[in-house]
């Protein structure tokens, strides 16, 4: 569902025609750099990467792709040529080329229906490391039912997205599909709505454009961060706000108070799981009136990774690494998978929705999360441990997979 989320083509990492092609580039050429670049970025596109990492080290320059969140061996560039090629990175997304001593952010400029990117520099011990971050292609991912998540979570969400008030806060740790998740709840809104209601959003930065939303990105050099420009956006007329995420208490406070006077906002928070954003909230200093009456729904989030077709069966108890499941698939390995074992990658998705008398008075009385947790499951919530142990004896995901991705607990 996320970006890096497209399957692969049969493929052994690093590939070998990428690599070829790569020798086959001669590093006194005028047009070198630019031709690296363009394969490189290619290749990215080719593999579905979420991410092109260029890391420069005492011998050259390292690439790899993370792909289906993992990182992947890409190949080396060999020594001298790294500074020519970062030069050409920064010339695509408009940075100061001469200089290397200070971080630099900025999006490379594409073609219509290409894929968004964005560059990120940073300064090391051997030179600048550069970050591509591929966005999905245009026309991906435009609605709820492209996301993959479960049904009654879907139609939840589709049904809160016609409120004329509240919060709906999107939360995970990075990587976890947050913004693939509320750009696709834009969508969802644009189509519905029909130009009807006012759609503004305040971003840090703003990844993907949407047609008919105000989209602003914030700027913290002038000044113009979340909660000023929030501040400013409620004399604007809106009727649904996205915050792209909030950060400190003030924020925090200014999205609720917006909730309750007749504005849906929609943001994202990062968080363990859907009690944990009430309870991190209320360790903010959130009042618990404000969290118990603004929300009307949590969606915790991750994305883990896709048996290949290669995968084995095994009712092993090692194997099952702790989990309370009665079997499981093993990971390969194969050339359709690049030796991985695993191709894509798929949801698992919680949802908090206070509605429960129970659990509201446990929000007003700041009842630890564990509390919170227990009485959103007696409420109806399937929790992110069921969906992986679901996803597990359905041979959609192995033990490993799940314990990468949510953990020991």
């Amino acid at each position: 569902m996320a970006r890096g989320s497209k399957e692969m083509a049969s493929v052994t990492l690093p590939s070998r025609k990428f690599l070829d092609d790569l020798a086959a580039k001669v590093p006194g050429r005028p047009s070198y750099a630019t031709e690296v670049v363009d394969l490189i970025l290619a290749e990215a596109r080719a593999l579905g990467a979420s991410d092109a990492h260029l890391q420069p080290t005492a011998d050259g320059l390292e690439i790899r792709w993370r792909i289906d969140g993992v990182l992947q061996p890409g190949g080396n560039l060999p020594l001298g040529v790294a500074a020519n090629v970062i030069a050409r990175l920064k010339v695509l997304a408009d940075l100061l080329t001469y200089r290397t001593d200070v971080p630099q952010e900025g999006r490379i400029r594409s073609t219509p229906g290409d894929v968004e990117m964005r560059l990120s520099l940073f300064p090391t011990l051997y030179g600048e490391k550069a970050v591509i971050r591929l966005f999905a292609a245009f026309g991906r991912y435009l609605q709820l039912d492209d996301l993959g998540l479960p049904a009654e979570i879907q139609e939840t969400l589709r049904r809160l997205l016609g409120a004329t008030s509240g919060a709906i806060i999107l939360s995970g740790p990075a990587g976890s599909g947050k913004t693939t998740t509320i750009y696709a709840c834009l969508r969802e809104l644009v189509a519905s709505t029909e130009g009807r209601r006012n759609l503004a959003t305040l971003e840090d930065p703003i990844e993907v454009p949407v047609a008919g939303v105000a989209q602003s990105q914030v700027n913290h050099a002038a000044g113009f961060t979340l909660e000023t420009g929030l501040r400013s956006l409620l004399r604007q007329d809106p009727e649904v706000i996205v915050v792209g995420e909030i950060r400190d208490p003030a924020t925090a406070e200014m999205a609720f108070q917006a909730s309750l006077t007749g504005h849906l906002v929609l943001t994202t928070f990062h968080a363990g799981s859907a009690a944990g954003v009430i309870g991190r909230l209320s360790d903010m200093g959130i009042e618990p009136y404000l969290l118990r009456s603004g929300t009307l729904a949590i969606v915790s989030q991750r994305l883990v990774r896709k048996l290949c077709s290669c995968a084995r069966e095994t009712a092993d108890p090692a194997h099952l690494l702790g989990l309370s499941v009665k079997r499981a698939c093993l990971p390969e390995g194969c050339d359709l998978c690049g030796g991985t074992g695993y191709r894509g990658r798929m949801l698992l998705a919680e949802m908090l929705v206070p509605e429960s008398n129970a659990l509201g008075t446990a929000i007003l009385a700041r009842s630890d999360v564990e509390r919170l947790g227990r009485l959103a499951v007696e409420a109806g919530m399937i929790d992110l441990w069921a969906r992986a142990r679901s996803a597990i004896e359905e041979g959609l995901t192995s033990p490993a997979e799940v314990r990468r991705v949510l953990g020991a607990t």
